[in-house]
């Protein structure tokens, strides 16, 4: 029994003594290989964290060895963070990493504009490993953008947790106050200047929801870039108006045009739906005028809530697209709306949705909508919010698209008297398979009071409007469109939303016909 039990820990320490020479480690001479030589990290606004990139390390020899450091060069006072094996730090000593084997670094910054470089506004700095002789380098290279901040404030209670500045929307049906977090844009903040006037010298970002106070006029400079962080937006208060004044651009980088999108600037964020909530034109909102303003990734694009009793449009918008809304592109609620050249595409339940009736003009308009999911639709009217009825007064669509990658390219819900909507020389998708709207009356596709000199799409390859690239927002339309030269002319009274010149045959839609390259 004895030899027995010698012979075991004599075999147990030899195996130690086996395992501990596997993972001797020598110190790294410079064959480190890596996933990339130079770390890009998109664009940040000043003092504003980014997000977390990666970058691979790998052993490709046959020895484990130990790196003596990885440090990043500005040693602690960079503005760069890291975290390697899983603890954050600048400066890492004998990190470790077995025969062909790799590791992850991930890597964070955030920096002030003063801290970049004053000519190109690049932030930068490097990644060594090793010491001496055989220290190898990435490269880290961020670039840094100053921005307008608007935000809501905040105080420290007693008990250490924080209160938020707050706008009042009302009451709910308890009576007790409707609040979100935000504040009303100040003509003289001491950062800021003048909230009520953005201009092009550099971005607006904007926490929580900003408000146009009563009887204030929010104006928005050709170029103009505003972000909005997550759950944030713009609300223009009863009796105050927005007026967007983009104007046409000649070049590809929109340098007139007015944009609205989230404050994630990295690349695989810019076509991303729901990154922020919406801009709410609410109540009693009056004359409010939006001109080449694009708007994307949002919740709802814009939201327009009743009207302000004038007669007029509250809502006059043209030459504007909106992209990539999880929820809706135009939301109106009773609204009263004019549009001209508007773009719509890529929306989670409908590019246009006017509820509650309403009154609406849309001349040479593109509703499509190419969201992935089924059942989404172009085009929805109607009068009934599950407990009241709403007269539709008008709801007319002039040499419009209405295009989608569902069945049904519009949906009419019709519960009251007042139901008036006329759809005059537009194309639209509408493919009742199981005939299931055949009897509609509302449906009536050859009743010119109701579709004058329509184009009916029964199917996807029938009537199509050509577009060059529908799930990429691309919906200018081609040689082939159905669209092309069906439009009717006297309506044409203005340029297309690229500013071409409509003539001759008119096209219906936004765009006029281009040759594809």
């Amino acid at each position: 029994m004895r030899r027995y039990i010698l012979l075991l820990l004599i075999g147990f320490a030899v195996s130690l003594t086996s395992c501990r020479n596997d993972f001797d480690f020598e110190s790294s001479t410079g064959g480190l290989r890596f996933s990339k030589d130079t770390v890009y990290l998109d664009t940040v606004f000043t003092n504003i964290g980014s997000s977390t990139y990666t970058l691979k390390v790998y052993n490709k020899s046959d020895k484990n060895i130990s790196i003596p450091k990885v440090q990043l060069a500005k040693g602690e006072a960079s503005k760069y963070r890291m975290m390697v094996d899983g603890m954050p730090g600048k400066v890492f000593d004998d990190v470790e990493l077995l025969a062909k084997d790799s590791m992850f670094i991930f890597i964070e910054v955030t920096a002030d504009v003063a801290d970049a470089n004053p000519t190109d506004f690049l932030y930068t700095d490097q990644i060594l490993f090793g010491e001496g002789i055989h220290t190898q380098k990435v490269e880290l290279v961020t670039l840094i953008q100053d921005a307008y901040f608007i935000f809501p404030q905040r105080t420290q209670n007693p008990d250490e947790t924080f209160t938020y500045e707050s706008l009042n929307l009302g009451l709910d049906e308890e009576g007790n106050p409707i609040t979100i977090r935000g504040q009303y844009l100040d003509e003289a903040d001491p950062v800021n200047g003048n909230e009520l006037h953005f201009n092009n010298t550099k971005p607006y970002v904007i926490y929580g929801y900003a408000a146009v106070p009563s009887t204030k006029t929010l104006v928005v400079d050709p170029g103009a870039r505003v972000h909005f962080h997550a759950e944030s937006g713009l609300i223009v208060a009863n009796n105050a108006s927005i007026h967007v004044n983009g104007t046409p651009s000649t070049t590809t980088a929109l340098e007139n045009e007015v944009i609205f999108e989230g404050d994630r600037l990295e690349p695989d964020f810019s076509e991303v739906p729901g990154q922020w909530g919406t801009i709410w034109l609410t109540q009693g909102s009056t004359d409010n005028q939006i001109k080449h303003l694009t708007i994307k990734n949002a919740t709802v694009g814009l939201l327009v809530s009743g009207n302000d009793g004038t007669g007029t449009p509250t809502l006059d918008i043209e030459n504007t697209q909106i992209y990539n809304c999880s929820n809706v592109g135009l939301l109106a609620r009773t609204g009263n709306i004019e549009g001209r050249n508007v773009v719509i595409n890529n929306c989670g339940e409908a590019s246009f949705a006017g509820s509650f009736g309403g009154s609406y003009e849309f001349v040479h308009c593109t509703f499509a909508n190419y969201w992935a999911a089924p059942n989404q639709t172009g085009v929805v009217l109607d009068d009934y919010d599950g407990s009241a009825l709403y007269a539709l007064t008008k709801a007319n669509f002039k040499n419009c698209i209405i295009h989608t990658s569902s069945n049904l390219g519009i949906n009419l819900l019709k519960e009251g008297s007042v139901f008036n909507y006329n759809f005059d020389h537009c194309l639209i998708k509408f493919a009742d398979f199981s005939n299931q709207f055949t009897n509609n009356p509302l449906y009536a596709f050859s009743n010119a009071s109701l579709f004058d000199t329509c184009i009916i799409a029964t199917n996807s390859t029938v009537n199509r409007p050509d577009f060059k690239d529908a799930t990429k927002n691309k919906l200018i339309i081609g040689e082939d469109s159905a669209a092309k030269g069906m439009a009717d002319a006297s309506y044409s009274t203005f340029n297309d939303i690229l500013n071409n010149p409509r003539t001759g045959a008119t096209d219906i839609g936004a765009y006029n016909w281009i040759t594809f390259d």
